[in-house]
């Protein structure tokens, strides 16, 4: 392993749809692991990249660096289903494990018959978790999250294990301040963004008595060097861009101070209208070329692209900007390994 831990520094395992297949992650873990990475995220897809399968290999071929789900859903399992798998990855990785927890997507939740989740619910989640991982008996719950007769896991429990919040409104960043160990900040956030959702999460820290240092604030950030080939770099920053703008556009643009003009110009497409599903996972590399043309440059910047050299100075900017930590979003560890060698030279 090389010398320092990179505590700061996370990637994501499988990322983007999932690459060849969930059995790849583990060799992706190892070798995150190798290259001193920090953390290891778990995003969860309804299709073969279910959180709980994926964070039990990631921990059994690891030894040293932390695995978060980034995210999983609170309402797509009873809370002590949640708990308990919480506990297990916690002993079994020997206090490696973070639950990371998210809002999701409105529109799917509807699709399949699943109430949309709540501020509410999602601190009424994190505090019936705290709670039974402390060992205690719940009794008679009624809350956000339902009613449940009695809640328990085991009362010689006294664990303490890191949640995570996936954020991106200012109601679940100030959320991620008053209950949570990390917040997770999305990705193609401007600098102006991360600087406002940082001073958030820290705000609401402190107003609820909690030390503001002690929350860390994650910059997911795409990270793409040039030393991949263009196609493949137009599919991790625009392909992946304009999937989200598919998904939530009009939060994204809002919240960036984007002009909707442009959004809109960019759903009328015909090239983008004619593409059923993900465009970063179903769009032809033609068609992502013209969908760069509708994207302005700006809305690309937030990212660490160009030379290794040229990425890492693009990342400590994030750091300059307040985030505490980092993720290099989009890429498998042996893409990123001339950017994390970079950053060493850089960062001793």
């Amino acid at each position: 392993m090389s010398e320092r831990v990179l505590a700061e520094l996370g990637y994501y395992l499988l990322a983007g749809a999932g690459g060849e297949g969930p059995a790849t992650l583990m060799d992706e873990a190892r070798r995150g692991e190798s290259l001193g990475f920090g953390t290891a995220f778990i995003s969860e897809r309804w299709n073969v990249k279910e959180a709980s399968s994926l964070s039990g290999a990631a921990c059994a071929v690891t030894s040293r660096m932390q695995i978060a789900t980034a995210a999983t859903n609170h309402n797509t399992r009873h809370p002590l289903i949640t708990g308990s798998w919480a506990t297990t990855m916690h002993k079994l990785s020997g206090g490696r494990f973070t639950l990371g927890l998210g809002r999701g997507i409105g529109a799917i939740y509807g699709a399949f018959g699943i109430p949309t989740v709540t501020t509410g619910q999602m601190e009424d989640f994190a505090q019936v978790m705290r709670r039974l991982w402390r060992g205690e008996v719940i009794v008679n719950h009624d809350g956000p999250i339902g009613k449940y007769p009695i809640l328990f896991l085991d009362p010689d429990f006294r664990e303490d294990i890191r949640l995570a919040l996936v954020a991106f409104g200012p109601k679940t960043l100030e959320l991620g301040g008053r209950a949570f160990d990390d917040v997770i900040l999305h990705t193609y956030f401007t600098p102006e963004t991360l600087q406002r959702a940082v001073k958030t999460v820290k705000d609401a820290a402190e107003q609820a008595g909690r030390d503001p240092a002690s929350v860390r604030v994650w910059s997911c950030f795409a990270t793409v060097g040039d030393h991949l080939p263009e196609a493949q770099r137009l599919k991790k920053t625009v392909a992946r861009l304009a999937t989200y703008l598919q998904g939530y556009g009009d939060v994204l643009v809002s919240t960036n101070n984007w002009d909707p003009a442009v959004l809109q110009r960019f759903r009328e497409d015909p090239v983008v209208r004619s593409i059923a599903g993900g465009i970063d996972h179903k769009a032809t590399a033609d068609q992502v070329e013209h969908i760069a043309t509708l994207l302005p440059d700006e809305w690309l910047e937030p990212s660490a692209t160009g030379s290794a050299e040229q990425c890492v100075a693009r990342i400590r900017q994030e750091f300059d900007y307040g985030a505490d930590a980092l993720i290099m979003h989009g890429a498998t560890p042996d893409e990123l390994e001339p950017i994390v060698t970079a950053y060493r030279a850089a960062c001793p």
